[in-house]
């Protein structure tokens, strides 16, 4: 599943941690960026390559927001909802998002080309509202900034 590059990169991972049990996250980020999502095949996979039983990694998965366990867009909205942002009007970008592409949490658009996640901190409380687009965060924002934002990622495909 993984090419020998990717192999090499597990290995430099696990030399930074005194067991494999701590590469876990390391490991599914590299599976999850290469296919989109952890699948039930992948927490065996990375379980079998790590040496460890997959209840971990599964406990893993199912325990961090940023791990997906289904098939997600080509863009994941990740919306923070924590107190900050909610309280700086992160349901503005939930109805934002909403009236520009027409889906809500937990939903994906019919190409396939944006998901929308509920993640409970982005930790940019200072910046709010916040959401992270594939890891890259978009702050104070507002509907122009949104709308904005959902066009570029439309024209980029």
């Amino acid at each position: 599943m993984f090419t020998e590059e990717e192999l090499q990169q597990v290995e430099e991972i696990k030399s930074h941690y005194p067991t494999n049990l701590s590469a876990v996250m390391g490991a599914l980020h590299l599976y999850q960026d290469k296919y989109g999502y952890v699948s039930d095949e992948g927490i065996s996979y990375v379980a079998k390559l790590l040496e460890i039983p997959e209840e971990h990694v599964l406990g893993v998965v199912s325990f961090y927001e940023m791990f997906h366990q289904h098939p997600t867009g080509k863009y994941k909205l990740q919306v923070c909802t924590n107190v900050s942002c909610m309280l700086c009007n992160s349901d503005m970008v939930l109805r934002s998002i909403k009236e520009k592409i027409g889906i809500g949490i937990g939903e994906m658009t019919e190409d396939g080309l944006f998901s929308v996640h509920e993640v409970e901190c982005l930790g940019s409380c200072g910046t709010a509202p916040v959401i992270s687009v594939n890891k890259l965060y978009h702050d104070k924002l507002t509907p122009e900034k949104i709308n904005e934002l959902i066009d570029t990622l439309k024209a980029q495909g």
